[in-house]
């Protein structure tokens, strides 16, 4: 993961300590306010990630969490099928665009 895109919140938020997100090697962008179309795809990408990776997750013995993140980031853009893309992947799209 190379930037983390997030709406602004006022409530203590573990993602918000920019300062860690910065030592991971990654960019903290905040979306602009009230700019739903932005804020849709945030949601629908934490919707994703609870039904698709985390809800599969056992806490008692999920000690290698780096490396499972890793394999579903790997998955989500190369293999899993995207209905906002027409079934394709998005390095598919990706790849369109580039030619």
């Amino acid at each position: 993961m190379k930037c983390l895109l997030a709406k602004p919140v006022s409530s203590p938020n573990p993602f918000d300590d920019v300062q860690h997100v910065a030592d991971l090697g990654m960019e903290h962008v905040y979306i602009k306010p009230r700019t739903p179309q932005l804020n849709g795809k945030v949601e629908r990408s934490h919707r994703t990630d609870k039904e698709e990776f985390y809800q599969l997750l056992s806490y008692r013995d999920d000690v290698d969490l780096g490396k499972k993140l890793a394999a579903w980031e790997g998955f989500y853009n190369y293999d899993r099928p995207h209905g906002a893309h027409g079934g394709k992947t998005p390095y598919e799209v990706l790849r369109e665009k580039l030619r």
